[in-house]
């Protein structure tokens, strides 16, 4: 891409805040957007060839609110990006990420995280240090139990589709706010389903299709007569 087209789109993100670059081949991070770090409210450098992000630039963002990063070849994360104090939206879907930096939880104002398509083998338990995530999409990764430490999540809505998981910890019952839990395509047995997610839990909206059990199978445990009211009621309440 000639400089002279990367220049226009700079000139542009100066004024309206947004800089967006897809499907251009880049390497790297572009670096003449370090002239833009207290202008900038969204970048997104999606479907790209980007293998890593500059930390000397990275962390500098002071307003950055979206950062989508989706198919590209970022196989880490640099501790700087926790820096950004306002960002509330990170998409990395679709790159080589084994796992997260250990101060990923000062990430204060997230609320929406997906990582779907990585190479993730645990759930990251940075996770549950971000007090405003709504939304986590974990999907089409190599994780394959749900440890204790996920009853400390604060999500809405979790997306474990298409892993290996075999194990639940019965602690995801006490998500406080957990409502949809969406665990497709796994390697569950219905004996390692915890009881408590029908019967004592937050959870109105269930995902279990292509595991190792019938789904009629599910509606004769105890407690899915529990769950199925809460179902109904949160249709009823969005109809």
């Amino acid at each position: 891409m000639g400089n002279s087209a990367l220049r226009a789109h700079v000139e542009t993100a100066q004024k309206t805040g947004v800089f967006q670059l897809k499907d251009r081949g880049l390497t790297e991070f572009p670096s003449e957007l370090q002239k833009l770090t207290s202008n900038l409210r969204t970048i997104d450098l999606s479907n790209n060839k980007i293998e890593s992000l500059p930390p000397t630039i990275i962390g500098k963002f002071t307003l950055l609110k979206s950062l989508s990063l989706n198919n590209n070849k970022l196989t880490v994360l640099p501790g700087e990006l926790c820096n950004l104090k306002k960002l509330e939206t990170l998409s990395l879907n679709n790159n080589h990420l084994r796992e997260l930096p250990s101060t990923f939880g000062q990430l204060s104002a997230l609320k929406t995280l997906s990582l779907s398509g990585n190479q993730l083998r645990t759930l990251p338990p940075q996770l549950c240090n971000l007090q405003h995530l709504d939304v986590v999409d974990l999907s089409k990764n190599q994780i394959r139990s749900i440890p204790d430490i996920v009853g400390e999540l604060q999500v809405i809505e979790l997306n474990l589709n298409q892993n290996q998981i075999s194990q639940i910890s019965v602690k995801i019952s006490c998500c406080p706010r957990l409502k949809v839990l969406r665990l497709e395509e796994n390697c569950l047995e219905l004996s390692m389903l915890p009881q408590s997610i029908l019967s004592d839990s937050q959870i109105c909206l269930l995902a279990v299709e292509g595991n190792l059990f019938e789904i009629k199978k599910l509606r004769e445990l105890e407690g899915y007569d529990k769950y199925m009211e809460r179902f109904t009621a949160t249709k009823k309440k969005f109809a």
